[in-house]
């Protein structure tokens, strides 16, 4: 029974340094997302639900795939909605691949929900997109995400409290935290900053400047223009300013829809096929 909907599978070369390395992150992207955001970059699959289902058996031999290709780990993208099938998934995935599994999800998460993957996943990789949960609500009705999210990597932090690199500095273990820095969104910024260092000043933060006006908020006042560098640089300023010392940043030049991932769903399926 194919209880899985997945929209791309392929190394990505475009996470953080620490993640893609030289040889890329293997990605599987999830259909939907527990979120929906107005302003989401991957709008194709988050919203729509674009993808193809698969069973277990198939995802674990398009992870070996992935492993296979060279991928430095395994990132799962979006899989919250799947968390209770993808357990006995991760559960052979671990004793069979000899790569990290990244859990790279939105942050509105429970903490119960993330103790049942306290053993099968080596690095988190969630978002925290909201201080102000007035903005929460208006962009994704995501109701009191600020606590939520809190809550959810506090409970990753205590499963992967140390962040282990090899010698090439790769992650091994650990928590990364990103942050999408949106327009006129610098006090949101800064009150995430505040939040994560509240929960670990060493925390890994990825304060992300790649924001771009999708079709569904290109006509918005506020979310249908770029970041402006005075924007950026301003939220970085509230991640030192919180005391957080250790992270990553971009130039402004990745704002742009050629980063998003093609979601081609023909050469997934003739992914699959060849697998079986």
């Amino acid at each position: 029974m194919a209880d899985i909907r997945i929209a791309r599978v392929g190394l990505h070369r475009f996470e953080e340094p620490c993640i893609s390395g030289t040889r890329g992150s293997g990605t599987v992207f999830f259909s939907g997302c527990n979120l929906r955001c107005r302003f989401c970059q991957n709008y194709e699959i988050s919203r729509d639900d674009k993808g193809i289902p698969v069973d277990g058996d198939t995802l674990l031999r398009l992870m070996q795939y992935l492993v296979d290709e060279g991928a430095h780990n395994i990132n799962l993208v979006t899989p919250s909605n799947y968390t209770n099938v993808l357990i006995p998934v991760l559960e052979r995935a671990k004793s069979l691949l000899k790569v990290p599994i990244v859990w790279n999800s939105s942050g509105y998460e429970s903490v119960a929900n993330l103790k049942k993957l306290e053993g099968y996943v080596d690095i988190y990789l969630p978002d925290f997109k909201y201080s102000d949960d007035d903005m929460a609500w208006r962009y994704s009705h995501a109701k009191g995400y600020r606590d939520v999210a809190a809550k959810a990597i506090g409970e990753m932090r205590r499963q992967q409290p140390a962040d282990v690199f090899d010698d090439d500095g790769i992650m091994w273990r650990g928590v990364i935290v990103r942050h999408l820095v949106l327009p006129c969104g610098v006090e949101n910024a800064r009150g995430v900053s505040r939040e994560i260092a509240a929960i670990d000043k060493s925390m890994y933060v990825s304060m992300m400047g790649q924001y771009f006006p999708t079709p569904a908020v290109a006509d918005d006042p506020t979310l249908g223009r770029r970041l402006t560098e005075e924007e950026y640089d301003a939220a970085i300023d509230g991640f030192f300013e919180a005391g957080l010392t250790n992270g990553f940043s971009q130039s402004l030049d990745s704002a742009t829809e050629e980063y998003v991932p093609d979601f081609d769903l023909g050469a997934l399926e003739s992914l699959i096929a060849r697998l079986k």
